[in-house]
């Protein structure tokens, strides 16, 4: 059996998609991004797929989308629609959903983190073949960049305040609660502000992240680096 690995998605759209990124970025630019990130973190998870044991996924929203993000990922990939609810009840419904598609565990990553790095999602992957556990990637949010399960557990869900700082405490205190052993692998950053597109721009320009691994460096991220090029260029440009 694979594992699944699975972007947790919403088909770009203008308007719609990372508007906390508007400003910096205006809505069409983050559509645009958005998109390259699905590809480039899709493309990062397909490498796997070639190494034999993990399947790709996206579990995405909204239905009917389905064409244009197949635009954005790899031949082999899979789609799974995600379910109606908060950010909680569709991730635990994304779970379910892996797992009874005769998954040996599901992993979810979060669609805003175009250069995590592949030696990240091999952590996660082997932690899931050694038993029943929690595995986590911490954000430098305070929330994770991933969460990975070989059985469901309905408790790591409920009662969390999604997109705060305290989602990957709260948690860690929900597994400790039902006696569920975390594995937590190395952290990277999701980029959802001003702040962490900051980041972004630091990491693609070479400088090292505070909290990058000599071990484990960032993905390239092909077409996040060509949307970075052509905005810089164009801001060059006379007006």
């Amino acid at each position: 059996m694979t594992v699944a690995v699975a972007i947790m998605c919403k088909t770009p759209a203008p308007g719609l998609s990372k508007t906390r990124l508007s400003p910096p970025l205006q809505p069409e630019e983050c559509a645009a991004i958005s998109a390259c990130f699905i590809q480039d973190l899709s493309e990062t998870i397909n490498s796997l797929v070639q190494d034999g044991d993990v399947t790709g996924y996206a579990v995405f929203t909204p239905a009917g989308s389905e064409s244009s993000l197949r635009k954005l990922l790899p031949l082999d990939f899979k789609l799974a629609l995600q379910s109606n609810g908060d950010f909680g009840e569709r991730l635990l419904q994304g779970v379910k959903d892996l797992l009874s598609a005769g998954h040996e565990g599901a992993i979810l990553v979060n669609s805003d983190s175009p250069t995590l790095p592949k030696g990240i999602l091999q952590q996660a992957v082997r932690a899931i073949h050694k038993g029943d556990s929690v595995v986590l990637s911490p954000a430098a949010d305070g929330g994770y960049t991933l969460i990975g399960l070989s059985r469901i557990h309905e408790r790591l869900f409920e009662d969390i305040p999604w997109s705060t700082s305290d989602v990957y405490q709260l948690t860690l205190e929900r597994a400790e609660e039902i006696g569920l052993p975390v594995v937590a692998i190395q952290g990277w950053y999701d980029v959802d502000d001003a702040t962490s597109f900051q980041m972004l721009e630091d990491e693609l320009s070479g400088k090292k992240l505070a909290f990058e691994s000599t071990q484990i460096a960032g993905a390239n991220a092909p077409a996040t680096r060509r949307f970075m090029d052509e905005r810089a260029r164009q801001s060059l440009r006379p007006a």
